[in-house]
């Protein structure tokens, strides 16, 4: 079954090659295993990298094959986050309590453990209990199921509220934002036990490795996001290449059509939306460890637009397009932003293109969508000769006017 569909679907081969060989080539330029070429900020940087385009994945799937335009998946990836980082900072805390109390005359009680545990986590925002949200927290099994299950019930409940109401269109993609503003308002508060504005940090410290070096770690969270990538992709082009593929890019179509059909719409979208939000969770469990830190400024509703703009201009409705358009934009984003644009100095004003990002950014997204709509991706079509239909102002089907006349006629 799994070699009928890559034989049908060439494409996937061919992209899990070049991730394949992307990277096998970092692991030769990175310290840890290399020549030493690549910085370990930079393979970090390109682990991150391949985490958003995880996150775009998901998001074109969502939107660009089945319609929904979601603007709250960002929340599904902060949430990932935060269930992963739990473990990371509980448990290296417990290393450093533990070895704290290593000199005392009497050997250290769980609960003393557990009081010098809450005391460094949630120090910070005035407390010393452990909330109960820290409740699985000691267990990594535990953690990573909830990686699953928080944002996954989350998508499920929020998904089956708004299509069975049959909210659709620009309102469905303001339910969701609003989903993400509230769920940000929320981890801000220092009540929320997650320690409010000052997040999780910490988290690049792995627990019980500490002979490890960073360098080394970057390039196993590389190696972790490239797996994670590769059997992301196979499992979004496995489910738009069968019937339900077909059914949800029929729902995008013509919605009102394929629930005359008899198909049950809202299931159809419930799945997806909850398979994405899945999708998406795990791309931030990977993804903050390697940046080192999670507050609830990464769950702003900014961040949801931003990922839709990643995959219009890589190509909505393609998943390579999503992928290079989250890789691109990324990466030029950290170039940007990074200081490594050199400044252009006019005269009578120095061009800073920390300052002119995000305007390069909107003007992009402007551009590529009123004359490139195929986004990057379309490139690929010139090169092998494909041609879209021409769909402005042309009829969609037959008139059924015609057809009434020509049965009156005769």
């Amino acid at each position: 079954m799994t070699q009928g569909f890559l034989a049908k679907n060439p494409s996937v081969l061919i992209f899990l090659a070049a991730l394949a060989l992307f990277t096998l080539a970092v692991t030769l330029l990175s310290h840890a295993y290399g020549v030493s070429f690549l910085s370990t900020s930079f393979v970090k940087t390109l682990g991150k990298t391949l985490c958003l385009c995880l996150i775009a994945l998901a998001m074109d799937l969502v939107w660009g094959y089945a319609g929904i335009l979601s603007l709250g998946h960002f929340a599904f990836f902060g949430l990932g986050g935060y269930m992963i980082g739990m473990w990371l900072m509980y448990a290296r805390t417990e290393e450093i309590v533990v070895q704290a109390l290593s000199g005392a005359p009497l050997p250290p009680t769980p609960e003393e453990i557990v009081s010098g545990i809450g005391t460094q986590i949630f120090g910070v925002v005035g407390g010393s209990e452990i909330p109960w949200v820290w409740s699985f927290a000691h267990s990594l099994p535990l953690q990573l199921m909830l990686v699953v299950l928080v944002p996954g019930l989350l998508a499920l409940v929020f998904g089956w509220l708004a299509f069975r109401s049959r909210v659709t269109g620009v309102y469905l993609s303001i339910l969701t934002q609003a989903m993400t503003l509230a769920l940000a308002l929320y981890l801000f508060q220092n009540d929320s036990g997650l320690r409010g504005n000052n997040g999780l940090s910490g988290l690049q410290n792995m627990p019980g490795q500490g002979a490890v070096t960073q360098d080394q770690l970057s390039v196993w969270f590389l190696w972790a996001s490239a797996l994670a990538l590769g059997l992301g992709y196979l499992l979004c082009a496995w489910v738009v290449s069968g019937k339900f593929g077909s059914v949800i890019r029929a729902i995008r179509d013509d919605e009102q059509r394929v629930r005359f059909l008899g198909y049950s719409v809202e299931s159809y979208k419930l799945a997806v939306f909850t398979l994405t939000a899945i999708i998406a969770a795990i791309a931030g469990a990977l993804y903050y460890p390697q940046a080192g830190i999670i507050n609830p400024a990464e769950l702003a509703p900014i961040a949801s637009i931003y990922l839709a703009v990643w995959v219009a201009i890589g190509g909505r409705g393609r998943l390579y397009g999503a992928v290079i358009g989250a890789a691109f934009v990324s990466l030029l984003s950290s170039w940007f932003t990074g200081g490594r644009a050199p400044s252009i100095n006019l005269g009578f004003y120095t061009v800073n293109w920390v300052d002119w990002w995000l305007i390069l950014l909107g003007l992009a997204f402007v551009l590529v969508t009123l004359f490139a709509p195929q986004g990057i991706g379309g490139l690929f079509d010139l090169w092998q000769g494909a041609k879209h239909p021409k769909r402005r102002g042309a009829p969609l089907g037959p008139d059924d006017g015609s057809f009434q006349e020509k049965e009156a006629v005769e």
